[in-house]
């Protein structure tokens, strides 16, 4: 099994089994989505969808090749074999989707063989890998091993699920999280010509140095052929960057205006249409998150707790969950001491108690509080009667 679950999200599935009895379906409601949410140490448990299971397969799923077992009804291994990753290899191996249920890891590209068995009628599971290490660590790890290792877990309703986000969302999260690597790879561009005019001495008084007169004091500097074309080419890749990075931005703002949640959640200090949309994105279904707590723990937000005799200590926040939504978050953050209002007021109160940095952290678990509410209400109730101060695009990706 691997290392920590993508972008997704987590979940749980919930139901453990009582003692000497057969292991039982999971007590969660799948419906080819992994739906249940863990956070802050709770399950939410619904009423059990899986019916009559007969057959539980585990899949490892690796770039080129995985291995795949098949346990029946009375727990039994029919099937442990190693197989190319081929669409028809795995629905003439897999047979008939009725009463089949499939898990596989949230590893390196297994969005492909989620839709691929969802379309054809299987009910999918996506295991958290992190968590699914937690419960079935062993000594010998293989990939024989470990296929039948999920097989299990999801029979005896003990997988730890991750949300299996639609197609159509996770388009939407590629397509800001790509945004967001232009503007980065763009930045570093940009801090190697700064570097090259810093090895020759060059000094300069622009405040934008590829704005129109940076650019034109950058094209006529005299400088030593090889660093010239070295110059000349970087500002070619700056440009192509420009270009990809607007075209993007285009097609964000496009699918925010059409978009009836980004308007509320605008309503926020600091955050703006890419912000709103990233959020959406990243969230997903907001209902699967009990309350704003559970989505802030989800959101790696929240300190972590050692507890042990009585005492407990709060180190630093988890770092688990998406991390572009911790870095829009994070960014709305740093605009709210140049604003007013109650977020303001709270970021100086921790600031002077704290220290900016913590402050920054406990006003971003904030604005991810209110747009939970803003999502899974229609409107912030404390925002309501406010002006919108954003009604420009906040642009945060340019910050990276």
């Amino acid at each position: 099994m691997k290392g920590r679950a993508g972008s997704g999200g987590p979940g749980r599935a919930c139901a453990g089994r009582a003692a000497g009895s057969r292991p039982s379906a999971p007590n969660c409601k799948v419906r080819g989505r992994a739906d249940c949410t863990r956070a802050a140490g709770q399950f939410e448990t619904e009423v059990p969808t899986v019916s009559n299971p007969t057959r539980w397969v585990g899949v490892d799923l690796h770039r080129r090749r995985s291995q795949i077992a098949i346990i029946d009804e009375h727990g039994e291994l029919t099937l442990s074999r190693r197989i190319v990753n081929d669409p028809e290899t795995f629905k003439e191996l897999l047979g008939d989707p009725d009463a089949t249920h499939v898990a596989l890891e949230a590893t390196y590209g297994w969005e492909w063989l989620a839709d691929l068995l969802e379309e054809v009628g299987y009910d999918v599971h996506l295991a958290h890998p992190l968590r699914t290490r937690a419960i079935a660590a062993a000594r010998v790890k293989t990939d024989a091993v470990d296929a039948p290792t999920l097989a299990h877990l999801l029979r005896a309703g003990l997988l730890p699920e991750a949300y299996i986000a639609p197609a159509e969302l996770r388009d939407l999260r590629e397509l800001l999280r790509h945004r967001a690597v232009l503007t980065r790879m763009r930045t570093a561009v940009k801090n190697r010509v700064h570097a090259l005019l810093a090895r020759h001495g060059i000094r300069h008084e622009h405040t934008d140095l590829f704005g129109k007169a940076g650019r034109e004091f950058l094209a006529g500097l005299e400088l030593p052929e090889g660093s010239r074309r070295r110059l000349d080419s970087l500002m070619s890749l700056i440009a192509d960057f420009d270009r990809e990075i607007t075209a993007t931005t285009r097609e964000i703002d496009a699918r925010a205006k059409t978009d009836d949640r980004v308007p509320v959640l605008c309503q926020i200090r600091g955050v703006g249409r890419y912000t709103a949309m990233l959020v959406i994105a990243e969230v997903g279904e907001v209902k699967r998150f009990p309350t704003a707590r559970h989505l802030c723990a989800w959101a790696g937000l929240t300190p972590t707790v050692r507890s042990s005799d009585g005492k407990a200590r709060l180190g630093h926040i988890s770092h688990q969950g998406s991390p572009a939504l911790r870095w829009a978050l994070s960014e709305a953050a740093q605009k709210i001491p140049t604003g007013g209002g109650p977020l303001r007021a709270m970021f100086e109160r921790i600031a002077k108690r704290r220290g900016r940095n913590i402050a920054k952290v406990a006003v971003a678990r904030q604005i991810l509080t209110l747009c939970y509410y803003g999502l899974r209400d229609g409107e912030i109730r404390c925002l309501t009667n406010q002006p919108d101060s954003n009604d420009h695009d906040d642009e945060l990706a340019e910050a990276a």
